[in-house]
């Protein structure tokens, strides 16, 4: 996760600094549509990627659709740690399948 943190670190002072030719500050003065935008076209081609089987490009799907989901982010107020807290309580729920499937025979 630190590489994520730093990035969405970077991604936050870009937002503050409106740095000339940055293409992070591009997305911010677009706004959310644009985002939104690339979110959307990082997800198909990250899911093209894999179909393809050809995990180099899938990996570098995956990274562009990291960075433009953590431009959304930062655009939208939701920190590292707010996404931790609910992966965090996700995990607490690990292995709850079998429990969630069992059948009750005498109903």
């Amino acid at each position: 996760m630190d590489y994520i943190r730093n990035d969405y670190e970077t991604i936050l002072a870009r937002k503050n600094a409106k740095e000339e030719g940055s293409y992070t500050c591009y997305l911010f003065e677009q706004g959310l549509d644009k985002i939104l935008k690339k979110v959307g076209e990082e997800s198909t081609e990250m899911v093209i990627a894999a179909k393809n089987g050809v995990k180099e490009e899938t990996v570098g799907e995956i990274c562009d659709l990291i960075y433009h989901t953590l431009v959304m982010m930062v655009n939208e107020g939701i920190s590292v740690e707010d996404v931790e807290a609910v992966l965090q309580k996700r995990a607490e729920k690990a292995g709850n399948l079998k429990k969630f499937h069992k059948v009750d025979k005498n109903s």
